[in-house]
């Protein structure tokens, strides 16, 4: 877009020959003066040029946060903070121990929940929920506090990745009638 803005050719004579070439072939072709076209590597032309200059302000300011909204509409809403993490850390947690007891004790996910998971699923949610809040309603976000290899965005991911996990895992041993390993 700048490339665009930044020059206007225009044919120097009335009419002027303006080769353009590409890889294997050569276009020619006559324009007249009031013709500008767009390129011209070789011919006679003038160029205007027009340049807008801001001035950088050379001591700034440190950045300011940016305001973080902590009501409970805006943290809960469909594409608020709270949603999405919380679902993902608990998606995570739970692909993990889904995987470690079926690996332990030879469980499937079903009989997991069915035999006492169901307590320990509504504890950590409680947990981790109450955690991640904490945060959110001091208006502390997550990409404020993600450095190196660990940001938010892979939080994100691996906890969308963690949800596909646990639907694929439930959907495999439901259709193989028993445990996935």
């Amino acid at each position: 877009m700048a490339s665009t803005i930044l020059m206007h050719s225009i044919p120097a004579r009335s009419r002027t020959a303006i080769h353009v070439s590409s890889r294997k072939s050569v276009v020619r072709g006559l324009f007249p003066a009031n013709h500008s076209p767009r390129l011209a590597p070789r011919g006679s032309l003038l160029v205007r040029c027009m340049t807008e200059e801001s001035k950088l302000d050379q001591n700034p300011s440190p950045k300011l946060k940016s305001k973080v909204s902590t009501d409970f509409i805006d943290v809960f809403a469909f594409s608020g903070p709270a949603p999405e993490r919380i679902n993902g850390r608990l998606a995570m947690i739970g692909f993990v121990a889904a995987i470690a007891v079926e690996l332990s004790k030879g469980q499937d996910l079903f009989a997991q929940i069915s035999e006492g998971g169901i307590s320990w699923f509504i504890g950590t949610s409680i947990l981790l929920s109450v955690a991640s809040l904490v945060p959110l309603f001091q208006g502390v976000t997550a990409e404020s506090k993600s450095e190196g290899l660990m940001t938010s965005e892979a939080e994100m991911w691996n906890g969308r990745l963690a949800m596909l996990g646990l639907v694929a895992l439930a959907f495999t041993e439901y259709v193989k009638g028993g445990t996935l390993v």
